[in-house]
This record gives C-alpha cells, sequence and structure tokens, in this order.
C-alpha cells in the first residue's frame, strides 16, 4: 500500500531544507522555508539560505525538507 499526499504533513515556514551539490564533490546547502508559495500540484517555497540569502526553491531531486524542531517537539 503506497502512501498518498493526504498523509503526508505539508510544508510549513520555518521547516528545514537541504539539497544535495549538484556535482561529484559539491557541497549541499541548508536553508529555512520562509514562505510556501504556488498551488497543491505545483509547489514552491521562498528558502533563506545558510549564507542570509534567498531564493525560489522547486524542490527535486536530492532536496529533502524536514519538520522544523518546534513542530517535531509540538508533535510529542
Amino acid at each position: 500500500m503506497s502512501a498518498t499526499m493526504d498523509h503526508i504533513r505539508p510544508v510549513q515556514p520555518g521547516d528545514v531544507v537541504k539539497t544535495s551539490g549538484r556535482h561529484v564533490g559539491d557541497a549541499g546547502r541548508m536553508g529555512e522555508v520562509v514562505r510556501v508559495l504556488g498551488e497543491k500540484d505545483h509547489v514552491h517555497y521562498l528558502v533563506r539560505w545558510e549564507d542570509g540569502r534567498e531564493s525560489i526553491l522547486y524542490p527535486g531531486e536530492g532536496t529533502t525538507i524536514h519538520p522544523s524542531e518546534s513542530a517535531v517537539a509540538s508533535a510529542d
């Protein structure tokens, strides 16, 4: 049985984004979701990266998004 999107917690501001490097040897990046943009079938995010810059992220292969520490603590 496969999971559906209805059973997955939606991404929220404050969640942590991690991306892997684009090429072998490239460092990945980590940031925080500032705002969720787009519609359900075309979602993307405004992300503030570790260096303080902000950009719009369309998640793809090599991108993971994890709940913020506060979201994890409130779920307990």
